[in-house]
């Protein structure tokens, strides 16, 4: 391939004078814009021909990987396939042409379609109402957390700013309860990867006018049910704090249990993981927040708008495809595949938990670590294979973390291709370790200096001349 069009920028395949565009002859007159709004200079653009445009970005999107075209086992973010129904129904004209300010004499279809993905997402928490205000998962968290200061704020109890989180917990929950104004204080996890009750207690103890809530995840981040969640719940009830479920982890609990029925008082729920788009490149996202009854007078304005719309219809198009039925085998079969994958290839990758998992499971590396082989060089080495790397470093309770997860929709026969390849991976790891160490081999981009991206980052093209230049 021409690595003239594949490999190198956009401004670099420029030539002056060239251009793509051809505009219609003005008919409207000429207007000057107020001088303070003017350009001090003139933009610097690419010139360039419509085909060498094309193929330029043509390239660049064959190098995309996304759920459309393989297996993408990547844990703590739910990656699941998105079917296509979904994105027939998000991009009908009546859903995608609808504007935030039109009269809601004309949105009445659309407000029925929230209102009954409300009823739904209630049905499947056990929660009793929803905002779907917040535009992602960490907005959600930020909305919860404001809903629950309010909550204590308007009963007086204004010292009431600490919020407790488990050492495991997703950077999120401490970055949003920080956001919101609020003190984390950490609980400690026991060995088999649950929260330490007792060091909860002793939290509690010493600080329980204080709280105003414990955010969990649950399956925590190494994928393990939080089996004493009755008791936290009382703990943290009794002190007067309210229990924030994180709902990045939903998945696995899809017709096996539901929040509000464990005793939690606010949740949010992450769409595009659970409810199927899937949220590579930054987006879309939509991060309901639920409540139970009493607690929606609380919700915190953060949007005159609904959040993002598309993401909710693919949402209500997905539960809608599947059914009361069949919604309850998600969890079961995400839970089978995960441990599917862990059973067959903890003889060869270090298992810290040996014990059932749900959604996902955390290897800590290989399990033959005397060649200097790491986690970082098996997910390079990955991308060789074809396959998208999972999580890896996180989380932070070992030092070779490294995070799997399947998703129901995957066939025993995609499963098993990637059980093959992480088996010949860690073979390799034995008998021939350099080749890990200096993967990836067969990506257009080799293997990058990390410490200098983030020491010496160059984001602009005028900065990588100037940096080549000096």
């Amino acid at each position: 391939m021409n690595n003239r069009l594949y490999g190198n920028l956009i401004f670099e395949l420029s030539v002056e004078g060239r251009k793509g565009y051809s505009l219609p002859k003005n008919q409207f007159g000429n207007y000057q814009l107020p001088e303070e709004a003017r350009r001090k200079a003139e933009l610097e653009l690419p010139q360039c021909d419509e085909l060498t445009v094309v193929r330029h970005y043509t390239n660049l999107s064959a190098n995309n990987f996304g759920v459309d075209n393989g297996f993408y086992p990547l844990g703590s973010c739910t990656m699941k396939y998105n079917p296509k129904i979904n994105e027939e129904m998000a991009v009908m004209p009546q859903f995608q042409n609808i504007h935030p300010e039109q009269p809601e004499s004309t949105t009445v279809g659309v407000r029925t379609l929230v209102e009954q993905l409300e009823k739904a997402l209630c049905e499947i928490t056990g929660l009793a109402h929803f905002t779907f205000k917040p535009y992602a998962g960490a907005h959600g968290e930020l909305t919860g957390l404001m809903t629950i200061d309010n909550y204590h704020r308007q009963k007086g109890d204004l010292k009431r700013k600490k919020v407790i989180v488990p050492d495991s917990a997703h950077g999120t929950n401490p970055a949003s309860a920080a956001v919101c104004g609020l003190e984390v204080v950490e609980v400690k996890s026991l060995s088999d990867g649950t929260v330490d009750v007792d060091d909860l207690k002793r939290i509690v103890e010493e600080q329980g006018e204080e709280i105003a809530a414990m955010m969990m995840t649950n399956p925590n981040t190494l994928g393990l049910f939080e089996k004493n969640i009755p008791a936290i719940a009382d703990l943290i009830h009794q002190a007067g704090g309210l229990m924030y479920y994180d709902g990045a982890n939903l998945n696995p609990m899809l017709g096996v249990c539901r929040p509000g029925d464990m005793g939690f008082d606010v949740m949010h729920i992450n769409l595009h993981k659970t409810f199927s788009t899937p949220h590579g490149g930054g987006g879309p996202g939509a991060g309901p927040v639920g409540v139970r009854e009493g607690l929606q007078d609380f919700f915190p304005f953060v949007s005159p708008y609904q959040g993002n719309f598309g993401v909710m219809v693919k949402a209500y198009a997905y539960i809608l495809s599947l059914g009361k039925e069949h919604i309850a085998e998600v969890g079961p079969l995400a839970t089978l595949n995960a441990n599917y994958i862990k059973e067959s290839l903890k003889d060869v990758y270090e298992l810290p938990i040996a014990t059932n998992c749900c959604h996902e499971f955390v290897f800590d590396g290989l399990k033959d670590k005397s060649t200097g082989v790491t986690t970082m060089d098996v997910a390079k080495r990955l991308l060789d294979y074809g396959y998208h790397a999972p999580t890896i470093y996180f989380p932070l309770l070992f030092h070779e973390s490294l995070m799997i997860e399947p998703t129901e929709n995957e066939s025993k026969q995609t499963i098993d291709g990637f059980i093959e390849v992480m088996r010949a991976i860690a073979d390799e790891a034995r008998t021939n370790p350099q080749v890990l160490k200096e993967a990836p081999h067969n990506t257009p981009v080799g293997r990058v200096d990390d410490v200098l991206a983030a020491t010496h980052p160059v984001v602009t093209y005028k900065a990588l001349v100037e940096d080549k230049e000096s």
